[in-house]
């Protein structure tokens, strides 16, 4: 039923509560797991025009360090993996790639969206996959 299951990741620490749903889903449909990291164009739009170059490296950087822990994961529990670092509205990338790598099932974290003293990125993305995903999505609500 679920040959591709997507972990989109954030890095945040929270994640690995997704990831263990993710996995525990994984392992009994002997399914691919897909890391994917969205470099969020917003930020470095929004940071300072000589910044933008080392802003996009460091939020890189950051991607390749979330995704390739949820492979190190996925691989210690003897699955196979693909990942991915773009660049781009992570809403729209995470889509984009569900549809291109004919993923089955989305397995994210949500933030609790009253909390006002973080940025509603995650709850906002999780909420535009689960609207608009042509795929089931499951949402893992993840503590602080």
């Amino acid at each position: 039923m679920y040959g591709n299951v997507l972990v989109p990741t954030d890095g945040s620490d929270g994640m690995d509560e997704v990831i263990d749903h993710a996995l525990a889903i994984a392992e009994d449909e002997d399914a691919t797991v897909h890391a994917l990291y969205v470099v969020n164009r917003r930020l470095y739009l929004a940071s300072e025009k000589e910044r933008q170059d080392e802003v996009v490296e460091e939020l890189r950087a950051a991607g390749e360090e979330a995704v390739a822990h949820v492979v190190d994961r996925a691989t210690d529990a003897g699955l196979k993996t693909v990942s991915a670092v773009r660049d781009g509205v992570p809403g729209r990338e995470v889509l984009d790639y569900a549809d291109e790598a004919d993923i089955d099932l989305v397995v994210m974290g949500t933030h609790d969206p009253t909390k006002r003293d973080r940025p509603a990125t995650l709850g906002s993305v999780a909420e535009r996959v689960s609207t608009d995903a042509a795929v089931p999505v499951l949402t893992v609500r993840v503590s602080e």
